[in-house]
C-alpha cells in the first residue's frame, strides 16, 4: 500500500471509490437520489402559481430554488446515506473495516463522501436550471448561498448517520427518513414560504434541521436577510449539527441490530 494511502484523506478517498462503485450498483437507491429531487421542484411552480408570493416579497424562482437545493439534500444525501449506513453495518462491513487503520470519523466521512458529492452537483446543476428557465438574476449575497449549501450537505450526512444509528434493517431505512422528509417539505419553506405562515407556528419552524439552510439559500438570491436573521440561521444550523455528531459519538452502532 502507497503512502498516500495510509493518509487519512487517502484512506477516506480509498473508501468513497468503493462506496460508489456499490452506490451505482442499487438501481433503487439511484432512482430516487438523482430523480425525485428533479421532479419535485416541478410541484413547487404548480404550487407557486396559487399563492401571493409578492405578500411574502418573493418571486417563483427565489421558491423554487431553495426548494430544489433543499430536496436534493434530502433524497440524494440523507435518505440514501440512511440506507448505505444501514446496508453496510448489516453486511457487517462496518465492522471489519474498524479492524483496519481507518478511524470511525473516516469510516462515516469516507462512506459519505459519494453521496455528499452527488448531492452537491445535482444542486448546482438544479441552481444552474432554476436560474435559467425562471429567469432569476444573480444572486445578491453568493456567499450566503455557498454557506448553506455547505452546512446543508453537512447537517443531511450527520442526521443521516443519527437516523441509522435506530433503523435495523435495510428495508426499514426506506420508512425511517419519511418522518424528516415530511417535516422539512412541509415546515422548512420548501413549498410555502414560512412568511405565509401564522407567527407562531413560522418560529417553531425556524428552528427545523433544513430551515437555516434554507432561508440561507434563498437570501443569498434575495438579499433580504438582515444580520440577525442570518446569525439566527447559522446558530440554528450550526446546533443541529453538532447535536447529530454527539448523537452519532453516543448512539452509532457499528454492529448489526439482533
Amino acid at each position: 500500500m502507497s503512502t498516500t494511502s495510509t493518509t487519512p484523506a487517502g484512506r477516506m478517498t480509498s473508501l468513497a471509490r468503493a462506496e460508489m462503485t456499490l452506490l451505482g450498483r442499487s438501481k433503487g437507491t439511484l432512482f430516487a437520489a438523482l430523480f425525485v429531487p428533479l421532479v419535485l421542484p416541478l410541484s413547487v411552480r404548480s404550487a407557486a402559481e396559487e399563492m401571493d408570493l409578492a405578500e411574502a416579497g418573493l418571486t417563483t424562482g427565489e421558491l423554487v430554488l431553495p426548494a430544489a437545493v433543499g430536496f436534493s439534500l434530502l433524497f440524494a444525501v440523507y435518505s440514501s446515506l440512511v440506507g448505505v449506513y444501514v446496508v453496510r453495518r448489516e453486511e457487517l462491513v462496518l465492522k471489519r473495516l474498524r479492524t483496519g487503520e481507518l478511524r470511525d470519523a473516516e469510516i462515516l466521512a469516507g462512506s459519505a463522501l459519494p453521496a455528499v458529492l452527488t448531492g452537491l452537483a445535482q444542486c448546482l446543476l438544479l441552481i444552474t436550471g432554476c436560474t435559467v428557465l425562471l429567469d432569476l438574476s444573480a444572486p445578491s449575497a453568493p456567499h450566503l448561498a455557498v454557506l448553506g449549501l455547505l452546512l446543508g450537505l453537512v447537517i443531511s450526512a450527520a442526521l443521516a448517520a443519527v437516523t441509522a444509528s435506530w433503523t435495523r434493517t435495510g428495508e426499514s431505512a426506506q420508512v425511517t427518513p419519511m418522518p424528516l422528509l415530511i417535516v422539512s417539505m412541509l415546515g422548512s419553506g420548501m413549498f410555502v414560504p414560512l412568511e405565509l405562515f401564522p407567527d407562531r407556528l413560522a418560529s417553531v419552524c425556524e428552528l427545523l434541521p433544513l430551515t437555516p439552510v434554507v432561508s440561507l439559500v434563498r437570501g443569498g438570491w434575495t438579499g433580504g436577510l438582515t444580520a440577525g436573521e442570518t446569525l439566527q440561521a447559522l446558530t440554528v444550523a450550526l446546533a443541529w449539527t453538532a447535536l447529530a455528531v454527539f448523537a452519532v459519538r453516543r448512539r452509532f452502532r457499528w454492529e448489526p441490530r439482533r
